[in-house]
């Protein structure tokens, strides 16, 4: 017998599935949203996660043919890898994309090309898949301020970027919930302590915008939602408080690239460097109690593309 999928219920209908991306648990959240009998998905993974989001929706009960959206908040192939096989197994589900999202949900050959120069062969086969292209005719464009319907409930689509470009949110005006993809952060659970959720900021490549990302924060706060669901990793409630470590955090990285800007080929070593130092003092800040070296090994991958991420920015400010 399968084992059943790993999930967490939140109120009122709405569970994390982990979405096992790379084989790791409590990475990223696949978010599902049910009402009146229709369903809606939000950020689904790789190729590789698909078999434990189809699994939960058979825990759940839910017929495939109910998931009446498959919403991808931006096309980084962590929340949107996974788009093309998902809707294979969906078939009255419509892909819902930003703008400028939705030629890469169709022909997804240049997001993939991208991410394997970055990520090299082995880590795309092992941890992504290469992604399935989605028909034309199932993808549906939202812009800012569409809104679309699910059950009873009233989904309306914000422009959000800063750490991508091609990033929206999604408000659940009914429940004032909102659906952030990686705009107010990653908040892993296994970092929370009595103080609350830890949260840190994404700048992964390579549209990663520091200014744009402090409006979207505010944007998000000023809301004044009763929660915020990341995608790394659940809800979050504690809005003000951690919409303030937000900007501090993303003050800090701009900090440390500036600090770097003009290393040579010594850069990116040193900015991931100063990134694990930052990350280990604000943990012993949040009372995590973890070793210097448990830092490094739950975070490497986070130091590793926020880095990349920095280095593509300052880059990017150094020709303007």
């Amino acid at each position: 017998m399968m084992a059943k999928a790993a999930m967490i219920d939140y109120a009122p209908g709405v569970t994390a599935i982990d979405a096992q991306f790379a084989g790791r648990t409590g990475q990223v959240a696949s978010h599902l949203l049910v009402d009146a009998g229709e369903a809606a998905l939000v950020d689904v993974g790789s190729n590789h996660s698909v078999p434990h989001i189809l699994r939960a929706l058979d825990d759940k009960g839910i017929a495939r043919s109910a998931v009446r959206y498959v919403c991808v908040t931006h096309v980084h192939l962590d929340h949107a890898g996974g788009a093309g096989e998902l809707m294979r197994h969906l078939p009255q589900a419509t892909l819902v994309v930003h703008p400028r999202s939705a030629r890469h949900m169709i022909d997804p050959s240049a997001l993939y090309a991208g991410a394997r120069s970055i990520f090299g062969d082995e880590v795309m086969a092992r941890d992504y898949g290469e992604p399935v292209p989605v028909p034309e005719e199932r993808v549906r464009i939202v812009d800012e301020g569409d809104r679309l319907e699910l059950g009873g409930r009233s989904l309306l689509f914000l422009d959000t970027p800063g750490h991508a470009n091609h990033h929206y949110s999604m408000v659940d005006e009914t429940t004032n919930r909102i659906f952030a993809g990686d705009t107010f952060g990653v908040s892993y659970r296994s970092l929370a302590t009595d103080q609350g959720d830890f949260i840190f900021p994404s700048t992964s490549p390579v549209h990663f915008d520091p200014d744009a990302a402090h409006r979207s924060v505010d944007r998000l706060r000023d809301l004044r939602p009763e929660a915020i669901y990341v995608a790394h990793f659940g809800e979050v409630t504690d809005i003000p408080r951690l919409a303030g470590e937000m900007h501090r955090g993303l003050d800090a990285h701009v900090d440390v690239a500036l600090r770097h800007a003009d290393a040579g080929h010594g850069q990116a070593d040193a900015i991931a460097a100063d990134l694990l130092q930052w990350f280990i003092r604000r943990l012993r800040e949040h009372g995590a109690g973890l070793r210097d070296a448990e830092v490094e090994d739950r975070l490497a991958l986070d130091i590793q593309v926020n880095t990349q991420g920095l280095v593509v920015w300052l880059q990017r400010r150094q020709r303007q």
